[in-house]
């Protein structure tokens, strides 16, 4: 049951082949046999689950239906759950049990999906490799002396090794799409505002979106279909309605008109990569697909401007977490100067200080024009580029990384060097697009990713896209050896 899709899980409860109890059940015994390796799981809940599937079993019983009910997932543990430890991967937050459901939460155990935890990721979302979670690094399924991605490394490592169906994930600069990439799986991150981000601890407040990884892109719309919708609790939520994803699924690719940047296939992007991602392109032209150079030339801004305003908007979402309210507190303060300092000292790991520090200085006085202000005027230029494009195609497609997955450790010492690893994704996120990465194959055994752009609330033609493209190649069916 493990191999199986959460499309065909659904036609299988559907059917009765099996029951949600059943699933769980399998899946949680995977999870206790196969997750040392991994460290993907923060919290493992198998009485929660084993409670929620049978209660679906029930509503199912009763003559309920739906693609979701009684089907398995976990969550990135950034989403609020009641009752359940929600860590954000920091010991600042060790001991935290959310008093309340992050909407996204509550639309899914609404929708029927069984919990099954809650899944490792870089603290509070900040990395690009799943190295810097307290609970210690995620593994890649593909080969365990590699890392997964991050900061959503947990959801795609359980994911690619087949410990469940999909998962929730958040993508900030690209912390979706490059952990799919990195483990063969398909990424999605919808367009700013169009999932609710209420109950998400934050990391960049403008630039977070919570989305979806799954293996495949008919997954994936099945997942987004009950996450997405207008929030009055998220005051960044949009008003707009969801359409139904995978009713368009099988509209034809015939004259879309896909850009490629020029500026995404310069120096340091892997020749390797480089010979997947024409490959792809080849593919989707016999689709139909009428491929087109662009030029974003604002791209080569974007690694300097998102590491101010990220940073920026970090140090004030972080500044809660004082060691007085609630999270880590530090033992024996001397007075309250040092109950804050040793608390954040003690309970942010350094890559999370680093980004503070980043951040505090970038909005103190006498550097706000000259940097965090400077980099909201290259936003805006990065957002113009885009919608001067979009005027042309229908569609972006790039390079989702410029590089395999990395040895776990090796770029430890040069925080740069990992930043960089982000230069292709990040665009979105400054710009609020919708963006996807799917399978393409593999460089030196190690999966590789192509990732798709579209203009704001497209993440239908994203998903339909992707869809198509993976009834003529079958890398998206491919799984790690021993998973």
């Amino acid at each position: 049951m493990h191999q199986l899709t959460l499309a065909e899980i659904a036609r299988g409860l559907a059917d009765k082949k099996f029951s949600a109890e059943e699933l769980t059940r399998t899946l949680l015994a995977r999870i206790a046999q196969l997750d040392p390796q991994l460290n993907s799981f923060i919290t493992v809940t198998p009485e929660h689950a084993i409670a929620q599937a049978q209660a679906a079993d029930a509503r199912r019983a009763n003559g309920e239906s739906g693609a979701l009910l009684g089907v398995p997932l976990a969550h990135k543990d950034l989403f609020c759950t009641q009752g359940i430890r929600t860590s954000c991967g920091s010991k600042m937050l060790d001991n935290f049990q959310a008093p309340y459901d992050a909407t996204v939460v509550a639309k899914l155990n609404a929708a029927g999906a069984v919990t099954l935890g809650k899944l490792n990721m870089d603290e509070f979302a900040m990395g690009s490799a799943n190295e810097n979670s307290h609970y210690g690094a995620v593994k890649n399924p593909w080969n365990l002396a590699h890392v997964p991605g991050g900061s959503s490394g947990g959801s795609a490592a359980a994911v690619a090794a087949r410990l469940l169906p999909v998962a929730t994930g958040t993508d900030t600069g690209g912390s979706i799409r490059q952990p799919a990439a990195f483990t063969n799986l398909t990424g999605i991150k919808p367009t700013y505002g169009r999932v609710s981000r209420w109950g998400m601890i934050a990391y960049a407040s403008s630039l977070d979106q919570a989305g979806v990884l799954a293996r495949n892109a008919e997954d994936c719309a099945l997942l987004l279909q009950g996450m997405a919708g207008f929030d009055p609790q998220d005051s960044t939520s949009i008003d707009e309605p969801v359409p139904d994803y995978s009713a368009t699924l099988g509209d034809s690719l015939q004259g879309l008109r896909i850009g490629v940047p020029k500026e995404y296939f310069g120096a340091g992007l892997d020749p390797r990569i480089a010979e997947r991602v024409q490959a792809s392109i080849e593919a989707l032209e016999k689709l139909g697909a009428v491929i087109q150079p662009i030029s974003l030339p604002n791209m080569q801004q974007a690694i300097a401007a998102y590491y101010v305003i990220a940073p920026a908007e970090a140090s004030s979402n972080l500044s809660r977490f004082d060691g007085v309210r609630f999270g880590y507190r530090c033992e024996n303060p001397k007075d309250l100067t040092d109950l804050y300092k040793r608390s954040r000292a003690e309970g942010f790991g350094p890559e999370v200080q680093r980004r503070i520090m980043v951040g505090a200085y970038a909005l103190s006085a006498g550097y706000y024009d000259a940097y965090y202000l400077q980099a909201q005027k290259i936003r805006r230029l990065i957002k113009n580029d885009f919608m001067a494009a979009f005027e042309d195609v229908d569609m972006i497609l790039s390079p989702t990384t410029p590089n395999p997955a990395w040895k776990l450790g090796a770029k430890n010492a040069d925080p740069v060097a990992a930043y960089l690893e982000d230069i292709y994704t990040i665009t979105a996120n400054l710009a609020g697009l919708p963006g996807l990465s799917m399978p393409a194959g593999f460089v030196d055994g190690l999966p590789v990713g192509v990732q798709l752009l579209a203009p704001y609330f497209q993440e239908g033609r994203l998903l339909n896209a992707a869809h198509q493209y993976q009834q003529v190649t079958d890398w998206h069916t491919r799984a790690p050896e021993g998973f």
